[in-house]
């Protein structure tokens, strides 16, 4: 006996404009897993992770669980073929199952790589599975202005932005992979500042670019306490001085004073930093 099950009702609507959808109504195929393809240029690699994730599907497959991946048309070496927009994960643990011969996907209109890139963003921006690096390569491939400049930014900076967490390093000079904060401060200082800071911290070559440190050479090149008593090239030679050091006494300093890490931080790269001298204040 089932009790307290409801249809699908509409809601009020009031207040909001429907969108008319853009593009046709999905359809749904059935295909051999193995005749899929994944668009690199916005589709991560698998890692160790999700290698894990594949087995653990293998292992319980059942098309009560089932999730339908999202394709797209797409032409490949003169062939139409299916690209996997969402659920690659899926795809590769049916192909990989000896009992699992077909599979149903559903196919939506997105005719290039940029218009799959956005169907890949939208299917995914809500997914915790899915991180900020990956939701950036996309954004590139779907040539977004936001995501373009950040690129640039960093760029002209000569830092390289990650493409996945698994490549990060705690040695690797002049890689990030604190995407949020750096759209954070371009969108609160622009692309002129942004770069400035992100250079003192690539100019000092010690190890990749972490949120902190970027919140704290903010700090330092912006506040009036600070941004007038240095030399940006003089915050890199204080950070270079310090090396690892540097966190070690920003920690205690930020425990004995309860303030957060990243302030910390600035406050001791900025004794360290050497002072320009001031003019003297005229009589008047």
């Amino acid at each position: 006996m089932q009790d307290n099950i409801r249809r699908i009702s509409p809601i009020s609507i009031a207040g909001i404009a429907p969108q008319q959808p853009p593009t046709g109504m999905p359809i749904c195929e059935t295909v051999n897993p193995s005749d899929l393809f994944v668009d690199p240029a916005y589709q991560r690699d698998i890692s160790e992770k999700g290698m894990r994730q594949i087995r653990r599907i293998i292992e319980s497959f059942d098309w009560a669980k089932f999730k339908p991946p999202i394709c797209a048309y797409a032409e490949h070496e003169g062939e139409t073929v299916l690209k996997v927009l969402d659920g690659q994960h899926t795809a590769i643990a049916a192909a990989s199952n000896p009992h699992v011969s077909s599979i149903p996907v559903m196919i939506v209109e997105a005719e290039d790589t940029v218009a799959q890139a956005k169907a890949f963003i939208g299917q995914n921006t809500e997914r915790l599975g899915v991180t900020k690096l990956q939701l950036h390569q996309a954004a590139l491939a779907a040539a977004d202005e936001d995501a373009q400049t950040l690129e640039l930014v960093c760029q002209r900076a000569g830092v390289t932005v990650l493409k996945r967490p698994g490549s990060y390093s705690s040695t690797n000079a002049r890689e990030t992979i604190a995407i949020t904060s750096i759209e954070a401060l371009i969108h609160r200082r622009g692309p002129v500042l942004s770069r400035q800071i992100l250079e003192v911290l690539a100019n000092a070559e010690r190890g990749p670019l972490t949120a902190p440190q970027i919140k704290a050479v903010e700090l330092l090149m912006t506040d009036p306490e600070y941004a007038d008593k240095f030399q940006a090239e003089d915050l890199t030679e204080a950070i270079v001085d310090l090396l690892f050091t540097a966190e070690e006494e920003a920690k205690l300093l930020a425990v004995t004073h309860k303030i957060s890490f990243w302030k910390a931080l600035a406050i001791t790269w900025f004794r360290k930093c050497k002072k320009r001298r001031q003019a003297p204040v005229k009589a008047a």
